[in-house]
């Protein structure tokens, strides 16, 4: 006959405070669970928040509002569907302001960008004074949009001008700016190359001063010149930041708005780009029919075709560098 030695044992008494212990850790635990799980979604909350309120809202509201024949001053509120996108697709004066728009793009975002990896080239050398030299490309940046718009606009005019003069000592004639549809293009596209050239140079600058040192130790080792350099590891190593640079250059120049517009401030409507309309841009059109012509309705059917036509030159933009780039 065996003897169950375990049925004599008793079970040790819990030490005072145990049995309070437990369920406080275990709340101690859900509690550290939950701060996990939900501490990131509340640190980026307040940007979804904002972006819901001032970003999601708004644009869809737009397109409500596409939908309507919507006047601000005549209070008409009428369905209309899709005619005002069927409109905008045969409408002449849209697709001008299209092709001022994308030519004002090219001449403006293509040395733009160019010049300004040719100067973050040159500042990432050793030269003397380099700050000095860096917080000058960011002057542009802290000057008022409407005093750069105005000293331009002086540059330019047709009789006392700088360019014309300058142009005047080689024997060509004066132009005006104003008035010629390609020549207000290029003066515009100064004035924004002026503006950004700086910005961009400043972040390729930063990515530039991020590639390691021994590449070009190993490249010049092996041979390799300056400008083999730039193009061999340079170039390559910043095909992300070139991505970057150029959807927000494409944003920008397909929004392009302040620096035409200031630049016909001279003409009594100057939201009609010049007389012929040759350097209206698709925002001024917008603008002039929303709240020029309280056609509030097609201006926001024109602002969705422009928030398309963004998102398209985007990618076609995107996959065009990194086609070229060879980027995965």
């Amino acid at each position: 006959m065996t003897t169950d030695l375990r049925a004599g044992r008793k079970r040790p008494r819990p030490a005072p405070g145990d049995a309070d212990r437990r369920p406080r850790s275990t709340w101690r635990g859900r509690l550290a669970k939950l701060d996990v799980k939900a501490a990131p979604y509340a640190f980026i909350s307040p940007f979804y928040i904002v972006f819901l309120i001032f970003g999601l809202f708004p644009l869809l509201f737009t397109l409500w509002v596409s939908l309507h024949d919507w006047g601000l001053a005549s209070g008409t509120r009428d369905w209309v569907g899709l005619d005002n996108y069927e409109y905008l697709l045969t409408d002449s004066d849209f697709w001008h302001a299209t092709v001022n728009t994308l030519g004002i793009f090219v001449m403006a975002t293509i040395p733009q960008l160019l010049i300004a990896l040719f100067i973050a080239n040159a500042l990432n050398r050793r030269i003397r004074m380099p700050t000095l030299f860096r917080i000058g490309m960011v002057a542009p940046l802290v000057t008022s949009t409407a005093a750069v718009s105005i000293v331009f606009t002086q540059m330019f005019d047709t009789d006392w001008g700088m360019f014309n003069w300058a142009i005047g000592l080689v024997g060509i004639d004066p132009i005006d700016w104003s008035a010629s549809r390609g020549w207000s293009w290029v003066a515009i596209a100064m004035m924004v190359n002026w503006r950004w050239i700086g910005y961009n140079a400043l972040i390729y600058l930063a990515a530039m001063q991020s590639i390691p040192r021994d590449l070009y130790e190993a490249a010049a080792i092996d041979g390799a010149s300056r400008t083999r350099q730039f193009w061999q590891i340079t170039v390559p190593m910043l095909r992300p930041t070139v991505i970057f640079t150029v959807i927000i250059s494409t944003i920008g120049g397909l929004q392009l708005f302040t620096e035409p517009v200031l630049f016909s401030v001279r003409t009594p409507n100057n939201m009609d780009g010049g007389a012929l309309h040759q350097f209206q841009t698709i925002t001024m059109y917008m603008y002039d029919n929303a709240f020029g012509s309280d056609r509030y309705g097609y201006g926001a059917a024109v602002a969705w075709a422009l928030f398309m036509m963004i998102i398209v030159f985007s990618l076609i933009n995107f996959l065009i560098v990194r086609r070229t780039g060879g980027t995965k």
